[in-house]
């Protein structure tokens, strides 16, 4: 009896299933051959189908919006996209056709800000809310958008300091502000308390000494982000409580406050079997909020998130070809590919992040344990587990066969790009692949083109000082 790679994902999964099917024997993405592509482009590159970013912010609009209706719920929903995810602009561009407001981390974010207003992409009622260390440059900037007619700007803040560095810069302008309040880590962190934010227990105390009465200022958020995700456990729900009491004592003493902010956290698909119900974590998050807020007699606040890799984490992918297979004792075989994993993906091998794996041909194959390898001579430069510690499985294939093995890393489309450097100098001079972009048009015909083409050696040698 055949055992095919597909008999193996058909007993262990649901398949096909969102975004996953096969035609002809092949994988396909969202209805996307992705052998055409192959094809068309050659391996390796990467790809962003952009549709599946405004498919994300709908979803997590309209369930919040429904369980805000579904509990009477006073307050309003705002999505805002976290632009460190991603920072490309037909990745930004596409999440601003759904009229999301921004989550900004840097001094050039602020750059960004006005590139998009001079494209006329936003306008200056746009909500900003102004997260990261604040370094003066950043501050100075934020403030001069201000000065040129921007209304809707939440500078965060990250530590007591800044609201001193903001006021020496502001001049004569009324400032909103948000606090960041830090949360205490899992117990396997390294460290006990995050650094970002500022204390809890300091929370209350710094507002009615520096902050109430000041009329340079004006809170209006108070913002909290649990780093591991919005998850149904004990420790999640123990932050957000924490949270959420401190809003309510806040609130007390603030008239301007009315804005309860979520952070990130939205998790994303990294395997066939991923279960998340989201429906139930936004309704216990709104029902929550208002049953606080209704037993300490105060106002139910706005609710604020900042998804970023949940917004574009699942549109993008990487495809490679199988460059060799090695037998290196009597179990192990290691596919060859043909780029470097720790360039390409370096969360895969930086935090040990997991990503869905799948084969683009030969699914009719039998199976074998393989381990995968990049093309650098880095000994880290490899992928041998699935999430949850599972062996990695691919098909099998013989040296004869005509048609190489593809493979592709899916749900690649957060933070792989600015992480890895795009465009720049990688490890061994192995170049970025080549990146495409897929959209659809008005009558949702298939329409992709390259971005940017492969680097050559001219591009990294003038990047390195060569060749002047």
């Amino acid at each position: 009896m055949k055992n095919t790679y597909f008999d193996l994902i058909d007993q262990s999964y649901y398949f096909p299933q969102e975004g996953f099917d096969l035609k002809n024997g092949n994988l396909t993405f969202h209805g996307i051959s992705l052998k055409h592509l192959i094809k068309k482009y050659g391996t390796p590159f990467r790809f962003i189908y952009l549709p599946k970013i405004g498919d994300q912010i709908k979803k997590a609009r309209n369930l919040f919006n429904r369980a805000i209706k579904k509990q009477n719920y006073k307050g309003k929903y705002n999505f805002c996209y976290c632009t460190k995810c991603n920072h490309f602009s037909h990745v930004v561009s596409e999440a601003l056709k759904h009229n999301v407001n921004l989550e900004t981390s840097s001094s050039f974010d602020i750059d960004l800000i006005l590139s998009l207003l001079s494209e006329k992409k936003i306008d200056k009622k746009r909500i900003i809310i102004c997260n990261g260390y604040k370094t003066t440059e950043y501050l100075q900037k934020i403030v001069s958008i201000q000065k040129m007619g921007f209304s809707n700007i939440i500078v965060v803040l990250d530590s007591k300091s800044e609201l001193e560095k903001l006021l020496s810069v502001s001049e004569d302008q009324i400032i909103k502000i948000g606090m960041r309040m830090a949360i205490n880590e899992e117990p396997q962190s390294a460290y006990y308390t995050s650094r970002l934010g500022i204390r809890q227990n300091e929370i209350i105390n710094f507002f009615k000494t520096n902050i109430k009465g000041n009329k340079k200022v004006e809170l209006k958020m108070l913002h909290f982000f649990v780093d591991s995700g919005i998850k149904d456990s004990p420790y999640y729900w123990g932050e957000f409580q924490k949270a959420l009491k401190t809003y309510i004592d806040l609130k007390k003493e603030s008239q301007t406050l009315d804005s309860f902010n979520l952070g990130g956290g939205f998790p994303i698909r990294n395997n066939l079997g991923f279960a998340y119900d989201y429906e139930y974590m936004i309704n216990e998050i709104v029902i929550n909020i208002k049953e606080a807020c209704t037993n300490s007699k105060v106002p139910e606040p706005n609710i604020y998130t900042e998804f970023g890799k949940y917004t574009v984490g699942e549109s993008g992918a990487i495809i490679f070809e199988v460059l060799e297979q090695k037998h290196q004792n009597d179990t192990e075989i290691w596919y060859i590919i043909n780029n470097s994993l720790m360039n390409t993906i370096p969360d895969a091998w930086s935090i040990h992040e997991k990503f869905i794996l799948l084969p683009i041909n030969k699914w009719d194959n039998e199976y074998s344990r393989v381990n995968i390898g990049g093309i650098s001579c880095d000994h880290s430069d490899y992928y041998n587990s699935e999430d949850l510690n599972q062996e990695v499985f691919l098909p099998t294939y013989s040296k004869e066969d005509k048609e190489p093995l593809y493979l592709g890393f899916f749900h690649t489309g957060a933070y792989q790009d600015a992480i890895s450097g795009y465009g720049g100098i990688k490890h061994c001079l192995i170049p970025s692949p080549k990146h495409v972009i897929i959209d659809r048009d008005d009558k949702g015909n298939i329409v992709d083109y390259v971005y940017r083409n492969e680097q050559s050696f001219e591009d990294m040698f003038k990047l390195l000082g060569y060749n002047k």
